[in-house]
């Protein structure tokens, strides 16, 4: 077999379907976020797609307390948890991350995907003969930790209630059962219905394991999420956050019982077997997730960013989804060809990075532009933004002209 010539005919494959990742070199300037410099096309660029919702990647906090760790304790972790010891940042994050979740304990990951994988993977494990119920839009790595699982999974339509009662009803009433959802998705942003999730739970006798990685930092009292905001936290058994979105840094957690907890800490390769977070990051979560904690002020500038960006795209025709009722703000061009072209003309003419989400991200048929309003983006951006995407896709013909008459 000529293995190369098999390998390039995958790449070759992606490429004619319009489906291959192209990777642009970018470098954020801290203190002018969103701006970064485009190494790849020599200019720079106003950032529209970041996941570093709030900008805190270049909070002075933030830096401070990440310049002072790494000073006093220096670069690495120096291996797994267990061979070169607990660092202390970690475990005062960890306590606060408890605090927040008004859970026993947490506990920390080197990311949001190996805390999703591994938890689903060792809690499902753990339970002889478990039922696992996800939602059809779950993230790949809670997919994959359910496939690792080993155990029987259901998929229940989307944010549906009435569907996932129906297999809860079929399954064997005394099976262990865990209810494996979100709080809000990524590419549509919506919001699944926890406190509906939460009373099949307790009506059937399943856990709940709520994803919030898109919530944390961002939603709730304190920012500790969609089901905090919803009242609901105290019902879930197991949440799941990333540093890596909101708070922005890098790595994952889960909050839960000690039990739950402690038997993800001894029984999870993913967790045993990874060098830990290095003391420089765990500071500097720690000093982001204390400043979310005390200030409103970020997420309700965030909150007014998104409205005010939904607002102004839709009054100029552009077809923003309308399943979102979050911060994400998703614009649908459906098709992969198009979409990719569309995020060229906006980077190379306009000087708006925003990259497109194509198959498998989200289904055929509905690859769209992610866009990402941050506190930082500035009403002029926001001009330059609605200008760029009228131009780009009118080209196209995917204004709406109704709604262009409408405003």
């Amino acid at each position: 077999m000529d293995y190369e010539a098999h390998f390039k005919g995958t790449i070759d494959k992606l490429k004619a379907e319009g489906r291959y990742r192209y990777f642009t070199e970018l470098e954020r300037k801290a203190g002018q976020f969103p701006l970064a410099k485009d190494y790849t096309h020599g200019k720079d660029v106003v950032i529209w797609c970041s996941n570093d919702y709030l900008g805190m990647g270049q909070h002075p906090a933030l830096i401070r307390a990440m310049e002072e760790a790494i000073h006093t304790m220096g670069a690495g972790a120096g291996g797994t948890r267990n061979i070169s010891g607990t660092n202390h940042p970690l475990v005062m994050l960890e306590k606060e991350l408890a605090s927040l979740h008004k859970k026993p304990a947490a506990l920390t990951f080197m990311s949001g995907f190996i805390a999703n994988e591994a938890t689903l993977k060792t809690i499902g494990r753990m339970l002889p003969g478990c039922i696992i119920y996800s939602d059809e839009c779950n993230h790949s790595s809670m997919i994959q930790g359910i496939r690792n699982s080993r155990q029987t999974k259901l998929v229940f339509r989307h944010n549906d209630a009435e569907h996932l009662e129906k297999l809860l009803k079929a399954s064997d009433p005394y099976a262990p059962k865990i209810i494996a959802f979100e709080s809000v998705y990524s590419m549509d942003g919506d919001v699944s219905p926890i406190g509906k999730f939460c009373d099949l739970a307790e009506k059937y006798n399943a856990l709940t394991y709520l994803d919030e990685v898109h919530a944390v930092g961002l939603y709730g009292p304190e920012g500790a999420g969609k089901a905090a905001e919803l009242g609901q936290m105290e019902r879930i058994d197991i949440i799941q956050g990333t540093f890596a979105k909101a708070y922005g840094v890098m790595g994952g957690y889960i909050a839960s019982s000690d039990a739950i907890v402690d038997t993800v800490r001894s029984y999870a390769p993913g967790f045993i077997f990874t060098t830990a977070l290095p003391p420089v990051i765990g500071a500097g979560v720690l000093a982001s997730v204390r400043h979310l904690r005390a200030s409103d002020a970020e997420r309700t500038k965030h909150q007014e960013r998104a409205a005010t960006v939904k607002k102004r795209l839709r009054a100029a025709g552009i077809p923003v989804m309308e399943e979102s009722t979050t911060h994400i703000v998703p614009v649908l061009v459906g098709d992969a060809v198009r979409c990719k072209q569309a995020s060229d003309e906006l980077l190379e003419e306009f000087g708006i990075y925003i990259q497109p989400i194509n198959y498998p991200t989200v289904p055929r048929g509905t690859e769209r532009l992610r866009i990402t309003p941050t506190p930082l983006h500035t009403d002029a951006m926001i001009d330059d933004l609605v200008d760029a995407l009228s131009e780009v896709l009118g080209s196209m013909n995917l204004i709406r002209p109704h709604a262009v008459a409408a405003a």
